[in-house]
């Protein structure tokens, strides 16, 4: 009989990567190569690398700044904040446990070289906790009162973008192509129809393009950091933030710093049909992405939480998908060992070498 590590070497030389596994987890930087990778993450937080190992008592420039950092997400509340001192205080350390837990990260309470990656990545304005969002029963998370279009089902929602607030480094159809393909993705699960207007200041969603303070008390931050936000049903703003490197083809657009646009505009449709940021990492509403990643195809998480609040399309099987994900998936799944090691487990070998008992 093989021995367990026998089999599983000599099953791995036949078993290919899977193609469509899932995305991986923001925080897969090695600790001896986070000053090179997370400053690659964010130009607005990468400072906050000389935090590393950081714990409750230090006392660090800069950790007032964190602080803020923390409130602005939902982790601290502003009276935390007020008079703030550069101390590692038992607020902070709160704050981050709180953070860790909410990102699926190893919970230490520290800043450890997967928590500051996580904070240095790009991501969502929407804040992951507060008093505006509802744990549902799943991971799946609402705005408070679970807020939705309140129309008749089917319904149909117009958007248009904003003639004033757009940007020249992307041509309006590829603008266009790019905002379709997104909102396809949420109307091939729910009885949802959007359709693009050429009416601006009658469109249900409004689409646009702003830098810096922009009149609705989130101001955006310059490249990278925070790369849109939207408002829960039914404002209908959609805002993004007009320094970033927008792309719709990441393969002509060699920037290091290409956010694709596509994936952010697919979240962000999320947080205008009323979902909030859940703890699943590879679902579209997840808060953080990569530069240069693309993240565009709902998840189980996703499409469970947008239809408890629509319903399904008729034309669409959850059974079905979830079929079809699992076998994409190939029973593989990827988690990170306590020395930043990716580690690829693959459940099909695992049964295998149950049956060889």
């Amino acid at each position: 009989m093989l021995s367990f590590f026998s089999l599983i070497f000599f099953l791995s030389l036949f078993s290919s990567p899977c193609i469509h596994a899932r995305t991986l987890p923001i925080y897969t930087v090695n600790p001896k190569n986070i000053s090179s990778a997370v400053k690659n993450h964010s130009y607005t937080w990468h400072d906050f690398e000389k935090f590393q190992d950081a714990s409750k008592g230090s006392l660090i420039d800069g950790i007032s700044k964190l602080k803020r950092y923390f409130n602005k997400f939902g982790y601290l509340e502003a009276e935390d904040i007020v008079n703030s001192t550069d101390l590692f205080d038992s607020n902070l350390e709160r704050a981050i446990t709180r953070y860790q837990e909410k990102l699926g990260l190893p919970v230490t309470g520290k800043l450890d070289s997967p928590t500051l990656s996580a904070i240095m990545s790009p991501r969502c304005g929407v804040t992951d906790i507060s008093n505006y969002t509802l744990k549902a029963t799943e991971n799946y998370v609402y705005f408070a009162g679970q807020p939705r279009w309140r129309r008749n089902i089917p319904l149909t929602l117009t958007y248009a973008f904003s003639p004033k607030n757009l940007i020249n480094s992307l041509s309006m159809e590829d603008l266009r192509s790019a905002f379709k393909r997104a909102f396809e993705h949420w109307a091939s699960v729910i009885p949802v129809k959007f359709v693009e207007s050429d009416d601006y200041g009658f469109a249900d969603i409004k689409i646009g393009f702003y830098s810096g303070d922009h009149g609705d008390g989130e101001a955006f931050d310059g490249v990278l950091g925070v790369l849109a936000h939207a408002f829960s049903p039914e404002s209908g703003r959609f805002h993004l933030d007009a320094a970033e490197t927008w792309a719709v083809d990441l393969v002509a657009e060699k920037a290091k710093t290409a956010v694709d646009l596509e994936s952010v505009a697919t979240h962000e449709i999320g947080h205008l049909l009323g979902l909030a940021h859940t703890d699943v990492k590879e679902a579209v509403m997840y808060p953080s992405l990569r530069p240069r990643e693309k993240k565009v195809d709902l998840k189980v998480d996703d499409i469970r939480g947008v239809q408890a609040l629509y319903g399904s399309n008729p034309n669409f099987s959850l059974q079905a998908f979830s079929e079809s994900d699992m076998s994409s998936n190939g029973g593989a799944d990827w988690r990170v060992g306590e020395d930043g090691i990716i580690i690829r487990v693959n459940w099909l070998l695992v049964l295998i070498w149950w049956l060889c008992m």
